[in-house]
């Protein structure tokens, strides 16, 4: 297990802003050409991130538990692993975030 405080601030912030309910900090983690795959629903730049995070994230109280970070095999890419609890999905399972400028530029949930 890779150590999950070494996750990089804007992965670290959707976790932390998800725990914390707050959605502007939470879209803002993200670049504005964000993509975001939800086992094939695609969601793209901010108004898409805000919508998906109203109806599968903080809008169903969402709460994340990081279990295991590991690098991806692209350069600033990130496999974390998360247990989710709340009135969505629940269970654990992995992530897949490439981070560009220091803001999430695309998450891949399968």
């Amino acid at each position: 297990m890779t150590d999950p405080t070494a996750l990089p601030d804007a992965i670290r912030t959707f976790v932390d802003a998800t725990n914390a309910a707050d959605t502007e900090r939470f879209v803002a983690a993200f670049a504005a050409d964000a993509r975001l795959n939800d086992w094939g629903r695609e969601f793209r730049g901010h108004e898409g991130i805000r919508s998906w995070n109203s109806t599968d994230n903080i809008g169903v109280q969402a709460h994340f538990e990081v279990v295991d970070v590991a690098a991806g095999d692209d350069p600033d890419t990130y496999v974390v692993t998360l247990a989710v609890t709340g009135n969505g999905y629940n269970g654990t399972g992995p992530m897949r975030f490439h981070v560009h400028d220091g803001l999430i530029a695309d998450v891949d949930i399968s």
